[in-house]
């Protein structure tokens, strides 16, 4: 905090606050649209506490996969906590704003989980990897503290990222327009505030972003081209149907994360426009950590099973 405040004096910064348009102007919308997303956030908070809950409670579930699902679960609920309850208030107050430090605070926090999400979703193709291609040794591999140590380069990563990124934007001069063109500070809209030359700012943005999403992509193209092949290699239809259900699961996941972050982030600031980015970033932002525990436990018999038991236990324990 007092780093962002010494680079706020520098700079010769003279706003202390921003005004977020949020989604809509249109009154008539913010109070159908506060119940639609109160209702999105309520679902992503109970799914993805389900999943910590379930891989925590059932013993079947104590495995590396589950680990680092219920780690993927907490980021979502991290991230989506960073964003949404603000976006929510903004509907039903009149003036949206948020103040400078604050803003610098969301954007850190959000870019630290969906950087860790990044990782923990490249950590998870290289488990099924290892799993479906390397089983007689998978628990020597991926042993309990090799998930550890993943799980902790996940988030050091995330730390990383997101401190590189929220430097190189509120290194820059804020002295004109505090009218932020979108529901949260995010970077794009904020070097479009800045009454400085943005130009490294920008390359750091894309080089990072494009290097982090390159090696992440060619991680998990090179996991499932393998899983792929040994997958075809079994002769087990039930076998070959199991290790399919839970490797679809996992790609949903990498499509949908990986699709929406690499369109906001990796193309050039000039190509921003609000309308269309406003609609990426609430998918990927607010729908993207409801749909995964759904995407995991809809097509994931284990996970199905599990939950199956816990509320027969329940049932039997009153």
């Amino acid at each position: 905090m007092r780093l962002i405040r010494d680079m706020n004096a520098r700079n010769g910064t003279s706003v202390t606050e921003f005004l977020l348009f949020g989604l809509t102007d249109d009154p008539k919308l913010q109070i159908p649209l506060f119940v639609l997303f109160l209702i999105v956030y309520v679902l992503t908070l109970i799914g993805n506490l389900g999943i910590i809950i379930l891989s925590r409670v059932d013993p079947q579930l104590h495995t590396p996969m589950y680990y680092f699902l219920s780690n993927l679960s907490f980021s979502d609920i991290c991230y989506s906590s960073v964003i949404t309850p603000k976006m929510l208030a903004n509907f039903i107050v009149d003036r949206k704003s948020i103040s400078f430090y604050e803003c610098a605070i969301q954007l850190y926090f959000f870019g630290l989980f969906v950087g860790t999400e990044c990782f923990l979703v490249t950590v998870m193709a290289y488990d099924r990897y290892v799993a479906i291609c390397k089983p007689l040794i998978y628990p020597v591999i991926v042993n309990k503290e090799t998930c550890v140590l993943l799980v902790a380069a996940a988030y050091s990563g995330g730390v990383l990222t997101s401190a590189i990124h929220t430097s190189c934007t509120f290194r820059l001069p804020f002295c004109d327009s505090n009218e932020i063109l979108h529901f949260f500070c995010d970077i794009p809209p904020l070097l479009k505030l800045a009454c400085a030359d943005t130009y490294i700012s920008e390359v750091v943005m894309f080089l990072l972003s494009s290097s982090l999403g390159s090696v992440s992509v060619v991680v998990i193209i090179i996991s499932y081209t393998y899983i792929l092949l040994a997958i075809l290699k079994i002769q087990s239809q039930t076998g070959r149907s199991k290790a399919f259900s839970t490797c679809a699961s996992h790609l949903t996941v990498v499509f949908l994360f990986f699709g929406t972050a690499i369109f906001m982030y990796v193309r050039p600031i000039s190509s921003y426009s609000v309308d269309q980015d406003k609609v990426v970033s609430v998918f990927y932002t607010v729908m993207i950590p409801m749909l995964n525990p759904l995407i995991y436990s809809l097509r994931n018999k284990e996970v199905k099973d599990a939950l199956a038991r816990s509320v027969v236990h329940k049932k039997t324990h009153y």
